[in-house]
């Protein structure tokens, strides 16, 4: 099936992972862990770990709490986010949001795109998909052992169904310490 009008140029790179909200980690990575996904890193995203917040325009050092799972599943990562309380923004995070409108239920809230071979650089990417009516809703920089991994969420729910997620790790990339749970 085609589309009459021709689609605008690729600003996004591979789908590299897909992540479920929770309110409950540990029940989602056991769940998770059932099906063969795993083992599990858990990390903690606030104010001393994921630098440069931003929610919904709002600009600080601590607005949102999350504890984040990652395990990798072939070439696709499945990542688990439970909302923690306590950050300091006037809106709930994303994660949160989504799980008050499902009635408190986990499940997909977006997937990530990386930089793959589109290589458009981030405060362009940013451009452009605000240019195609996709604002930035919530952004930060992940502090790792050596360098950095900026993420970035944009408001497609409405027109997608879903929220698209876009990163991009430094070259000097290396994971922070992180507990690992294999269940």
């Amino acid at each position: 099936m085609s589309t009459a009008n021709p689609s605008p140029s690729p600003i996004l790179g591979n789908i590299t992972e897909i992540c479920f909200v929770t309110p409950n980690i540990y029940t989602t990575i056991d769940g998770l862990s059932k099906t063969g996904i795993g083992p599990f890193q858990i990390f903690d995203f606030n104010a001393s770990t994921v630098r440069e917040q931003e929610l919904y325009g709002e600009r600080g050092t601590d607005l949102f709490r999350l504890k984040v799972a990652f395990a990798k599943q072939g070439s696709l990562v499945v990542e688990i986010m439970q909302p923690l309380p306590g950050g300091s923004g006037t809106k709930p995070s994303l994660m949160q949001a989504y799980l008050d409108e499902n009635g408190g239920k986990a499940g997909v809230q977006h997937i990530a795109w990386d930089m793959g071979d589109v290589r458009v650089p981030m405060e362009e990417r940013i451009s452009l998909m605000k240019a195609r009516g996709f604002e930035l809703v919530m952004q930060g920089v992940w502090m790792g052992t050596k360098g950095t991994c900026r993420f970035v969420f944009f408001d497609t729910l409405g027109t997608i169904g879903t929220v698209f997620e876009t990163i991009v790790f430094s070259e000097d990339w290396e994971d922070p310490e992180g507990g690992v749970v294999s269940l």
